[in-house]
């Protein structure tokens, strides 16, 4: 599992031109399965996605085909974690 962050690079003006391609391209993600949570910073410089991926080459695969990377907006980290422990609500994430 990833934990995702992007940082803008650029004026909020700019984000918001992709901002429809970037929430499609969270959608189809959403739908293969690879997303389970994704979001804005506070305050908003950038954003955060929780992803299935099975390893980093996977994840930056995915992350490629965004369209805020494509366009060179933002940068991304990927922090890779196991969850070991959660609450019984995302018990499914354990060992992911």
């Amino acid at each position: 599992m990833f934990i995702v962050s992007l940082t803008y690079k650029t004026a909020l003006s700019e984000i918001d031109k992709h901002i429809d391609e970037h929430i499609a391209f969270l959608e189809k993600h959403y739908a293969s399965g690879h997303f389970l949570a994704s979001g804005r910073k506070v305050p908003r410089t950038g954003g955060i996605i929780l992803m299935k991926a099975s390893n980093i080459d996977e994840a930056k695969h995915i992350m490629n085909q965004d369209p805020f990377l494509r366009e060179d907006l933002v940068t991304v980290e990927f922090t890779e974690f196991i969850p070991t422990m959660t609450t019984d609500e995302l018990a499914t994430l354990k060992l992911c």
